[in-house]
């Protein structure tokens, strides 16, 4: 891999030069010398550490997390500082991100299961809704959310439900849903348990699901009351909340369409 090409890769991952200095045990003012500095010649050996962090990014589970580097010269001092909505959008179109509290979560590609719990749950909701004819609004991830109506934070939920239609903008959803839910994945269960819950209920999300395609598990948060949450399995039907339950997503026939997927 040539400096160049390296240097794309950093961009295309956001690396800082201190990260890369740290996953590959070259010195901070080595490596910002090899990222800014078009003159100097470096040895193969010093490049081919550097290489190893890149390839083991792309071998790796994205769940990696990053702050920003401040826009100055390169030198011993150069700080970090924290991830803005302008860093976000100029992250590569293909770049799946999420920016939380000025730090960019990198996620990685859902799987099949995911993507087929997201529509099947998308579906009820959406006939739900449209059969009552409700003003509220289903969404499935891609889809931008201002959560906190501030330039540190903007999250893709996997599906999720706004009923205030003036939060609807034509580019993202400003503000806080009435309802989200998560399809846990190995990259994400952390974020998805600890960061985002505490984010969504301080935002003023109502209600909270968490669905765990591995242990076949819906946990839901009534973050409205303030109530402990409800396990579900995927043989219950699970009430919705926010729609005093009167709409139930059957986990029994989701299960039944992605059952085939399960290696048992």
């Amino acid at each position: 891999m040539t400096v160049e090409q390296m240097r794309r890769k950093r961009q295309q991952f956001g690396y800082s030069c201190e990260q890369l200095s740290e996953l590959s045990g070259v010195s901070l003012e080595t490596v910002q010398k090899i990222f800014h500095d078009n003159e100097e010649v470096f040895s193969p050996d010093i490049l081919k550490q550097i290489e190893s962090v890149f390839e083991n990014k792309r071998d790796s589970d994205r769940g990696f997390s990053y702050v920003c580097e401040s826009k100055m010269e390169y030198g011993i001092s150069k700080k970090s500082r924290e991830c803005t909505l302008e860093d976000y959008y100029q992250l590569p179109d293909e770049r799946r991100a999420e920016l939380i509290d000025g730090v960019i979560y990198d996620m990685s590609a859902p799987t099949i299961i995911h993507q087929k719990i997201s529509l099947e749950i998308s579906v009820r909701l959406h006939a739900f809704i449209s059969q009552k004819k409700g003003a509220c609004m289903v969404f499935s991830a891609p889809v931008d959310v201002q959560l906190d109506c501030d330039e540190k934070t903007m999250v893709q939920p996997d599906v999720l439900v706004v009923c205030d239609c003036e939060k609807i903008v034509p580019t993202h959803v400003y503000g806080a849903p009435d309802l989200i839910m998560e399809i846990l994945s190995p990259a994400t269960r952390k974020i998805d348990m600890n960061i985002k819950h505490s984010k969504y209920a301080a935002a003023g999300v109502r209600e909270y699901w968490l669905i765990d395609p591995d242990k076949k598990k819906v946990v839901v948060y009534d973050l409205e009351n303030e109530e402990l949450p409800v396990v579900y399995g995927f043989e219950n039907r699970v009430p919705v909340g926010i729609f005093q339950g009167e709409c139930e997503i059957d986990f029994s026939e989701i299960y039944e369409s992605v059952k085939f997927l399960y290696q048992e």
